[in-house]
């Protein structure tokens, strides 16, 4: 596979960080705090990812995980009482956050169960057509899956596994999780979904639910990530979050390096950046030692829960914008951000809105304690 790489300024060194963050903090004192709260949240969370299952009640057009051929890659495990040993593994290597993807987790809720046994923080990522129990999963985050928005998501996704069709799939999900603060949509924007955009938002927000936005890319395709008029995606992607800002938790800058790819510092999101691999795969030894930060100790696991995987998402790195990936980086480029007080403030920004994505963060809106911003 070839990655491609793109030559960007160094990051600042550690001696770097230090001396211009107290400068900009003596300026700024009132952002102290702030820094530091976040910096603790990013250490006590140490993440991983899991491929609970192979199986899916759908095929959406697009799938990173069918079109890669992750189904099939690995023979599924079923065992609870080996999933459960896995999850306590994890656990004792210092992992306390999963989240299940595959495959479809509401099919398998028992190994759900598995890792809620073990480790206090549990994302699961649904498609939406059939509803998570809210009895026993009260803690859970869960985030479901849109393409395109509107009539556009069902042509994506409402598609069975024998190959027919029906419709209704966003209204569905809808209705399972009206008024459910455990739920975060993440709307994979497609430039044929633009005008989809508004009344999509508008209904998650009328169910009283929020929504983050992702990047369809089509796997399977020529060219996953292109957009023929990026600027009118933009453009309405931040109409939108100022129409609601309560209800798209992706802060502007995120909306803005999503759909470019871009950074202000000159960054391109790729291989060479993407803090979002399995830290311990052998492929991974010159990508973790170019300078450029990874997230701690983060792994992938594939759904025999042995096999580590390449990466968070497909390992197409050519064809990949994937949001929590994208956000990732912007999260751990903080010595990127410390040109002015106002710069620092707004990495602040992103980052807190980054934590305000999961149900069990204390970040997010519906936490006692949560953060002013």
């Amino acid at each position: 596979m070839a990655i491609p790489v793109t030559i960007t300024q160094r990051p600042p060194s550690r001696r770097e960080v230090k001396e211009r963050t107290a400068a900009l903090l003596a300026d700024r004192p009132d952002l102290a705090e702030r820094l530091h709260r976040v910096r603790r949240q990013g250490r006590t969370v140490r993440s991983c990812e899991v491929h609970l299952t192979n199986a899916c009640n759908i095929r959406c057009k697009g799938c990173w995980y069918f079109e890669g051929g992750f189904d099939t890659a690995v023979k599924e495990l079923s065992d609870l009482g080996r999933i459960r040993a896995f999850a306590r593994r994890l656990r004792d290597e210092g992992v306390n956050q999963a989240t299940l993807i595959g495959g479809e987790p509401t099919l398998v809720p028992r190994r759900v169960e598995a890792f809620m046994e073990e480790l206090p923080y549990i994302t699961i990522s649904t498609n939406g057509l059939r509803p998570m129990p809210k009895e026993g999963f009260e803690d859970i985050a869960i985030a479901v899956s849109i393409f395109g928005g509107g009539p556009l998501d069902d042509d994506l996704r409402a598609i069975r596994v024998n190959g027919s069709t029906f419709t209704g799939l966003f209204d569905t999900a809808l209705g399972h999780y009206r008024d459910d603060p455990r739920v975060m949509f993440i709307f994979a924007l497609a430039e044929a979904g633009v005008p989809h955009l508004e009344p999509t938002v508008r209904k998650i927000a009328e169910n009283g639910n929020i929504v983050t936005f992702n990047f369809y890319s089509e796997h399977g395709s020529d060219n996953p990530i292109r957009i023929e008029n990026e600027r009118r995606v933009l453009d309405e992607a931040l109409r939108v979050k100022e129409l609601y800002p309560e209800t798209v938790v992706s802060h502007p800058y995120f909306i803005r390096t999503l759909i470019t790819g871009a950074s202000h510092w000159g960054g391109r999101f790729g291989y060479d950046v993407c803090p979002s691999l399995s830290v311990d795969h052998p492929a991974h030894a010159d990508r973790v030692a170019n300078g450029n930060p990874v997230i701690p100790g983060f792994a992938a696991w594939g759904a025999d829960y042995e096999t580590l995987q390449f990466c968070c998402t497909s390992g197409d790195c050519n064809g990949c914008r994937d949001s929590q990936a994208v956000y990732s980086w912007l999260v751990v480029s903080a010595s990127r951000f410390l040109d002015s007080a106002e710069r620092l403030e707004e990495w602040l920004d992103i980052a807190e809105s980054y934590w305000r994505q999961w149900y069990w963060s204390p970040y997010h809106a519906s936490r006692a304690g949560a953060a002013a911003v």
